[in-house]
């Protein structure tokens, strides 16, 4: 329950799921702890206004260990979007209401919890799609979009490498950069994943515990390289990404799910006069109005149908520990969605 008095402080907050109390700060799991097994847990936080419930929430494996540098310091509540439905407002927020299905993605740390606040600006309204694919698709697919046309501009002709292509951001960078007319080569560890990866646009499909990707990739390309690899994996596939880039190719790392590569030195980049960069959503610059450019194209290529989200698995959020460790262990393939329990 809401405190009394406790919209009165704040403008223009609404809320996702959240627990209120009188008591200042957040409480929240130590990953250790969560890891190891914990169950549901509730944050509670003071000082905003607002409310609604979270339905689903999407696992991304970068909050599973502590192996990106921007990762808070504990104890912190991971979680970076989420859908749910608005059960109160504060004033002076004029386009929700209490009941309204919305989402919030990249932008409030938190959403491994049954309740969230965050502010209004930062909400949605749920457009007419499975809520369980808009709470698995956001940061996914705006990574995707300002992948292919920011971060780097994919365009017809080039030839691109995506390291995990089978995952979550993966698909939909196979995807987007078949769209946009570029050869699609895509990595993948099992043949299952294989099969998925061609279904998403991949031209070529590596499985790297079967074949050097290295020599793979200087088969494919008969020897010139590509224009840009798009990597998420990191330690384990980074010194082979460098080399699979042609002269002035951009090596655009994103994630790190193997963990931090070693330190590069610049004379490596040298050699082909490389372009090397880690971008991130979080802090890039990215406008409102840009975000809602990519937001927009994001669900409408989902919606009609352009772009596959394959939700292939869902857990209790008091699994959620369950979740990551599938994760990990490349159990999993496409989105995971965590819900509620109860809900």
């Amino acid at each position: 329950m809401i405190k009394e008095g406790f919209l009165e402080n704040v403008e223009a907050i609404f809320c996702l799921h959240l627990v209120l109390s009188s008591d200042a700060g957040v409480v929240a799991f130590r990953p250790d702890e969560f890891l190891a097994g914990c169950g549901c847990f509730k944050a509670v936080i003071h000082g905003n206004e607002g409310h609604a419930d979270i339905s689903q929430d999407y696992v991304n494996i970068m909050k599973f260990r502590t192996l990106i540098s921007d990762v808070p310091e504990i104890p912190y509540t991971p979680g970076v979007e989420a859908v749910g439905v608005v059960t109160a407002i504060g004033p002076g927020v004029n386009d929700l209401k209490v009941g309204d299905m919305v989402y919030h993605s990249g932008s409030v740390m938190g959403t491994y919890t049954e309740e969230q606040i965050v502010l209004a600006d930062k909400a949605m309204p749920l457009p007419p799609i499975d809520p369980l694919v808009v709470a698995s698709v956001m940061v996914k697919g705006l990574t995707a979009y300002f992948l292919v046309k920011s971060w780097f501009k994919v365009e017809e002709g080039h030839t691109v490498l995506i390291h995990a292509a089978a995952g979550g951001v993966g698909s939909l960078l196979c995807q987007w950069a078949n769209k946009l007319g570029a050869t699609v080569i895509g990595t993948v560890s099992t043949k299952e994943k294989a099969l998925q990866a061609k279904e998403d646009g991949c031209h070529h499909v590596i499985m790297y515990k079967e074949e050097d990707f290295v020599t793979r990739v200087n088969e494919i390309t008969s020897g010139q390289g590509v224009e840009v690899v798009f990597d998420s994996v990191g330690k384990d596939t980074f010194e082979g990404s460098l080399a699979c880039l042609k002269h002035r190719g951009y090596m655009i790392s994103y994630g790190q799910s193997s963990g931090t590569p070693d330190p590069v030195p610049l004379s490596a980049l040298a050699t082909k006069s490389l372009f090397l960069a880690r971008p991130s959503l979080r802090t890039s610059g990215i406008s409102r109005d840009e975000r809602r450019e990519a937001t927009k194209e994001v669900l409408t290529n989902v919606a009609s149908g352009v772009f596959r989200v394959r939700v292939n698995h869902t857990y209790p959020l008091s699994q959620a520990a369950q979740a990551h460790a599938d994760m990990a262990g490349r159990k999993t393939s496409g989105s995971i969605v965590l819900i509620p329990d109860g809900v």
